[in-house]
């Protein structure tokens, strides 16, 4: 019964999608940590490009892609907290 509770059980994984280029320039070494953590989570799968070809966007602020979903934040840590909150909306 416990390995049918697991099967049923098991929650879809959030899919980031992140501008390498992007993060190069809004994330810091400080920030790192956070970031590893919460993409390290079971339920995250992330991936880095090279380029997104979103260069307006990525010139401005932080993005991710989350799920299909295009997060912009002001900064690096609001972008984290978008992503947290957007994965725990499901």
């Amino acid at each position: 019964m416990k390995l049918l509770n697991k099967l049923l059980s098991k929650q879809k994984k959030t899919t980031i999608e992140f501008c390498q280029k992007n993060l190069e320039q809004f994330v810091g070494e400080e920030h790192f940590p956070s970031y590893e953590e919460f993409l390290n989570s079971k339920d995250i799968h992330y991936k880095e490009y090279e380029c997104q070809s979103r260069c307006k966007e990525c010139k401005l602020s932080p993005y991710a892609i989350v799920d299909d979903e295009m997060i912009i934040a002001e900064d690096c840590m609001s972008l984290l907290e978008a992503m947290k909150y957007s994965k725990n909306k499901k």
